[in-house]
């Protein structure tokens, strides 16, 4: 399962990557907003960050105007690890490297057609599970 969350800034993209994870036959969870209307980031990268550490999802994609305010929301929740992508070589770094939990896209940023392909690469992509990684990720939780 996959917790998606956007403010105003990201509602348009998320509803485009909403139906491509339904074309890929991939269960999503929408933790809002529901409108363009004006509203507040944090709300919906914590719900989305919250649901990834309790473990309700697997892994999540939060999405503001630039991808910034909504990533540094996650990443106080924790036990997460998101990453701003706005290219596929970071999507697929994130993920061997970082084990990166969660994507944060900036809709103002990233057009859909590359934003689809990041979320693809950032949800094919295994971590490496080498010892290296897994040392810095410990460091990064400490």
């Amino acid at each position: 399962m996959i917790a998606i969350g956007s403010d105003h800034g990201g509602f348009a993209l998320k509803q485009e990557i909403m139906a491509h994870l339904e074309k890929r036959g991939l269960e999503y969870k929408d933790y809002g907003t529901y409108s363009e209307e004006s509203c507040d980031y944090p709300v919906y990268g914590r719900a989305v960050a919250k649901a990834v550490a309790a473990g309700e999802c697997e892994r999540g994609i939060i999405i503001c105007g630039t991808g910034i305010g909504i990533s540094i929301t996650a990443n106080k929740v924790p036990g997460i690890r998101a990453a701003l992508c706005g290219d596929c070589f970071s999507a697929k770094a994130t993920r061997e490297h970082n084990d990166a939990n969660i994507l944060a896209l900036g809709a103002r940023v990233t057009g859909p057609g590359l934003a689809l392909q990041i979320v693809d690469t950032f949800l094919d992509t295994p971590f490496s599970g080498d010892e290296r990684h897994m040392r810095r990720i410990s460091m990064i939780e400490e």
